[in-house]
């Protein structure tokens, strides 16, 4: 079978040379396609429901709320564990599903069942998913800042809530902006005990009262000399003075009592649980993007940083700056730029021993050309089986190239040895036979020593949890960099069928200088460029 593979290649050679560049053109759509990542998201799949219940205390909210919805979300499919936490007030509910479950199958599922245990809830609590992230998502950070001192933290978190995370999160591929530091602003009433027990009144008649005010309420319509008017209640609260003329009750007279006569209205500030500070040098206002579960971090993040320039910055207040506390692109383009460079290092260093070694340079760079081909089809299963470019999978890649060149270089020594004996012989055989009874002399053999090499990295498929998640990519890039290897290896025969051996070298009027002069020229252009082109597709906007 390898053998007749080998035979209809060498005697097609326009169709296998169409199928090679078609091939490199596809890896290099995919290579610009690929992710990039600083290492592989290790974190399982799982949806994080948050409930609220103020003021109530942890054994309460265990009670009330976190054992109905774990023990309902038991029963869920493809569920592996359930875990509650309970606090003053909140509760964290995390359920990790089984590897490979879809995140966004396994939100609808959670969903379904939060739908199922709602009506064993208390009435005022709704549980709410987390964002649909992983707990990679965290991509970048930043701080407002007020250099001028006109602005107090109060100001700041609402510029923060209000104008930047809106800004935000409309970026595709965020998840949600989380807002951390400052002052929440808030109507705050403090009630006087004695002031209600003068007046005959109770809290929850108060607080109902204050319920029902902050509302419209529909009327009717009016008809007057054959025009309608719209008549409605208009109770919306947007003033401490509509707070303070809520009546809250009647005297023995009838005469209304209004909150004011009762309470104290105010704003203030929400109770906090954290603050932010920005280098020691005191407290500021700031924001968490996270990315969306399956998006292209580094992309994602350029993104960001383009809203920040176009939008925000713009329409900040005079004195206000936005400060970047966090952004993982030069992490992920100094992990990536690691791994490429050692890869060119590698190449080349493969590359010199191939040349000393064949000793003959035309033969050297049939073998050396196959290294950079099989590195850019790599990236071709890379992307379509959603393994990101990182400091993993460029492992496998780097771990593969010695590997790499060892068919060609086996094809080239066998195909010496047989045109020694073909010029031996008088050459009365034509020199394409030559070459294809090499090759097939050597293809099945070098085909199956190229599996027991990639059947050695099959336990590494069988790692599960974090582990395979950490070694996978590794293993799926060393067997891909392997097996386009050991196709292009099939180019060999081709390359030297076309004269690309001794006998091109003879039609060349400085031989040994056109072959030197083409490998130099070949190994100082090839792999540089490829490094000059990983660090643009690294750097690009």
């Amino acid at each position: 079978m390898i053998a007749r593979i080998i035979d209809f290649s060498a005697r097609n050679k326009f169709l296998i040379f169409l199928m090679m560049v078609g091939a490199i053109v596809w890896g290099w759509w995919a290579l610009e396609r690929t992710p990039l990542d600083a290492i592989p998201d290790l974190s399982d799949t799982q949806v994080i429901i948050y409930t609220e219940w103020p003021g109530r205390s942890p054994d309460l909210v265990e009670d009330q709320v976190t054992y109905p919805i774990t023990s309902t979300l038991l029963a869920a499919p493809k569920v592996q564990v359930v875990r509650g936490f309970s606090f003053l007030g909140s509760s964290f509910i995390y359920v990790i599903f089984e590897e490979g479950t879809d995140i966004y199958w396994a939100r609808s599922r959670v969903l379904e069942y939060l739908q199922a245990v709602k009506s064993k809830l208390p009435a005022s609590v709704n549980p709410t998913l987390g964002p649909d992230a992983t707990s990679l998502g965290w991509g970048f950070s930043y701080a407002l800042v007020d250099e001028t001192g006109k602005h107090d933290l109060a100001e700041l978190r609402t510029l923060q809530d209000y104008t930047v995370k809106l800004a935000l999160e409309s970026v595709p591929g965020v998840s949600q902006t989380a807002s951390i530091g400052g002052f929440v602003k808030q109507y705050q009433i403090t009630v006087d005990p004695n002031r209600l027990s003068a007046y005959n009144l109770s809290l929850p008649k108060v607080s109902e009262a204050i319920r029902k005010s902050n509302r419209d309420v529909e009327g009717r319509v009016l008809e007057l000399s054959g025009v309608e008017y719209m008549i409605r209640g208009r109770g919306y609260v947007k003033t401490l003075a509509d707070l303070e003329t809520i009546p809250v009750g009647t005297d023995s007279a009838g005469t209304p009592i209004m909150l004011r006569d009762v309470a104290r209205v105010q704003l203030g500030p929400e109770i906090r649980r954290g603050i932010a500070d920005l280098n020691g040098r005191g407290e500021v206002v700031g924001g968490i993007v996270v990315v969306r579960f399956g998006e292209n971090v580094l992309n994602v993040i350029e993104r960001v940083k383009e809203r920040i320039k176009k939008d925000v910055a713009p329409s900040l207040p005079q004195g206000v700056k936005l400060v970047v506390t966090y952004d993982r692109t030069d992490l992920i383009h100094r992990a990536i730029n690691t791994l490429t460079d050692e890869i060119v290092k590698l190449s080349i260093a493969v590359s010199v021993v191939c040349l000393v070694f064949l000793f003959h340079l035309p033969s050297a760079l049939v073998v050396i050309l196959t290294l950079p081909m099989a590195i850019i089809m790599s990236f071709i299963c890379m992307y379509y089986l959603g393994v990101t470019s990182n400091i993993m999978s460029l492992s496998g890649i780097a771990i593969a190239i010695g590997a790499m060149v060892d068919a060609a270089i086996i094809m080239v020594e066998n195909a010496h040895k047989k045109f020694e004996e073909w010029e031996a012989a008088g050459r009365k055989e034509d020199r394409t036979e030559v070459i294809i009874a090499a090759a097939k002399e050597v293809g099945p053999s070098l085909f199956f020593s190229l599996l027991v090499i990639t059947v050695g990295f099959l336990p590494v498929f069988t790692l599960q949890a974090q582990a395979g998640r950490l070694f996978k990519p590794l293993a799926y890039t060393k067997t891909f960099a392997m097996l386009f290897s050991s196709f292009l290896a099939g180019l060999v025969p081709i390359m030297f069928s076309h004269g690309t051996g001794a006998d091109v070298m003879k039609r060349i009027a400085a031989p040994m200088v056109g072959g030197v002069i083409t490998s130099t020229i070949l190994e100082l252009i090839i792999y540089p460029a490829i490094y000059m082109l990983w660090k643009g597709r690294s750097f690009k906007d």
